[in-house]
């Protein structure tokens, strides 16, 4: 189990503001889970435009949340850092249901679980909390490509 800060993320996910949302891992366990947090903030760059009256974190960022989740616990199981060369990236999404809005002050729990793997396709259970209580849930299909 460790504990992963921001620097080390950075070093295995691509992505940058506004679209980095992993502030941080708690803890992993390579080839089974990862539990992870997002700090919901009200100066959210989507918060603007998406029902600006009442904030609502639009559901597809919190699955693009839990998908970065997945490249995390993806490459630590692999014991590889990430090369310029690969590219992890969410290729499929089931059974997707959303319990629950996401608002700025909340801290998305994040969790992603290890149902399969191949030599490149990985599914993944995945959930997102706050304050105990799920607000999303789906399976995820995640591939590693290299870069064409």
């Amino acid at each position: 189990m460790s504990e992963m800060y921001i620097e080390e993320i950075r070093r295995f996910l691509p992505h940058r503001y506004p679209f980095l949302l992993i502030d941080r891992v708690l803890e992993c366990t390579p080839g089974e889970t990862l539990t992870a947090i997002k700090n919901v903030s009200v100066n959210e760059p989507f918060f603007n435009g998406h029902f600006p009256e009442t904030p609502i974190m639009p559901g597809v960022l919190i699955i693009e949340a839990l998908a970065q989740a997945t490249g995390l616990l993806g490459f630590k199981t692999m014991s590889e850092e990430p090369s310029d060369d690969l590219l992890y990236m969410l290729v499929g999404v089931d059974n997707v249901r959303f319990k629950r809005q996401v608002v700025p002050g909340d801290q998305l729990m994040l969790k992603a679980i290890v149902k399969r793997q191949s030599k490149v396709i990985w599914k993944f259970y995945v959930e997102a909390s706050v304050d105990g209580n799920i607000v999303t849930t789906a399976d995820l299909l995640c591939a590693a490509k290299e870069k064409e």
